[in-house]
C-alpha cells in the first residue's frame, strides 16, 4: 500500500489499482443535533462545532450541507471560520439545495472564500422541481467559474431522477469540472437500489456519500420500513461500492452520513448520533481508511 498524507486515504481496489480518497464527516453525520424542522435541540451544532467533531475523529476533511447553510453566517462568522479550517489544516467542501443559476454563482463565490475544491448541490427545492434541460443549462452556464476556480461540482442523486437521467446529463456536459454526488439511499425514492444506481453512476462520481441502511417488512407485512444503520451493519456493501467509485479516479472523497431514528429525549439521539459515528468510522477504516 502506498503512504499517503494523514488527511488522505487509501482503498484497495480488485484489480490492485489504487486511488486516494478523503474521508470525511458532514453536517449531516450530525443531522439531529444539526437540527431538524420541527425538531431543534436547545443547543445546535454550529460550523465550529462540526469542526471540532472532525478534528477531534481525526480526520480532515468536513463537508457542511445545506441543512446549516453556509450563506447564513455573517460574514465574521465565515472569515472565523475559514481561520479555523486553515489553522487545523481541513478541507472544507460545501453543499447546497436549489439549482438556480444564482444560487449557484452564490456558493461558487462561497467557494472561493473558503479554497472549497467540490461543492455538492441538491438540484430540488421547496416548491423548485427544474426540468432536466433547464438543470443541463444552469450547469453549464456555470463551466467558465468552475475551470476558471478548479472547483468540481457536485450534482446529487436525489430522489426525482433516475440514474440514467443523470448519467445522460453528465455525458451531454461532458465536463471535468461536473459529476455526480452518489449517495447510498437516496436513489430508494426514485425506485433504485444501489448496486443498479452506482454501477450507471460510478464512472461520474466525485464524491460518496457513505450511509448505511435497513430494510424490514413491517409486523403486518403490508410494506416495508427503510431506517439508518451504522456504516458495516446495514445492508450497504461499501467494499463493492468504493472499489467501483475508485476504479475510474474521479472521486475526491467519502464523506459519512447518518439516518439515525430518534430517541423521545434530544439529548439521547445527540449522543445514539455520535455513537453510531463513532462505529461507522471505525469499521470504515477497518476497510483500509487510514486516519492521522
Amino acid at each position: 500500500m502506498l503512504a499517503a498524507p494523514a488527511s488522505r486515504i487509501i482503498v484497495n481496489i480488485r484489480n490492485n489499482a489504487q486511488s486516494i480518497m478523503i474521508l470525511g464527516l458532514s453536517s449531516f453525520t450530525y443531522g439531529w443535533s444539526v437540527g431538524v424542522a420541527g425538531h431543534l435541540p436547545a443547543h445546535p451544532f454550529s460550523a465550529g462545532d462540526l469542526l471540532d467533531r472532525t478534528i477531534g475523529a481525526g480526520l480532515r476533511c468536513l463537508q457542511i450541507g445545506d441543512n446549516l447553510p453556509l450563506h447564513a453566517l455573517e460574514p465574521e462568522a465565515q472569515a472565523a471560520l475559514r481561520s479555523r479550517l486553515q489553522a487545523a489544516g481541513v478541507r472544507l467542501e460545501i453543499g447546497a439545495r436549489g439549482l438556480t443559476d444564482r444560487h449557484l454563482a452564490h456558493y461558487a463565490g462561497l467557494c472561493a472564500f473558503f479554497g472549497a475544491p467540490l461543492l455538492r448541490f441538491v438540484i430540488d427545492d421547496a416548491g423548485y422541481r427544474p426540468s432536466m434541460d433547464t438543470v443541463q443549462r444552469i450547469i453549464e452556464n456555470s463551466l467558465p467559474v468552475l475551470r476558471q476556480q478548479g472547483l468540481i461540482l457536485g450534482i446529487e442523486n436525489h430522489d426525482r431522477f433516475r440514474a440514467r437521467e443523470l448519467a445522460g446529463l453528465m455525458e451531454r456536459i461532458g465536463s471535468r469540472q461536473a459529476g455526480i454526488c452518489l449517495d447510498c439511499a437516496n436513489s430508494l425514492g426514485a425506485g433504485e437500489g444501489l448496486e443498479y444506481v452506482s454501477s450507471v453512476l460510478a464512472p461520474y462520481t466525485v464524491n460518496l456519500h457513505l450511509k448505511d441502511i435497513r430494510i424490514s417488512r413491517l409486523p403486518h407485512l403490508m410494506g416495508f420500513v427503510v431506517e439508518g444503520a451504522p456504516a458495516g451493519q446495514g445492508m450497504t456493501d461499501f467494499p463493492a461500492l468504493l472499489a467501483q467509485a475508485a476504479a475510474y479516479g474521479r472521486c475526491q472523497s467519502a464523506i459519512l452520513e447518518q439516518w439515525v431514528p430518534p430517541e423521545a429525549d434530544p439529548g439521547a439521539t445527540a449522543a445514539k448520533e455520535q455513537d453510531w459515528a463513532v462505529q461507522s468510522l471505525q469499521y470504515l477504516r477497518q476497510l483500509g481508511f487510514h486516519s492521522p
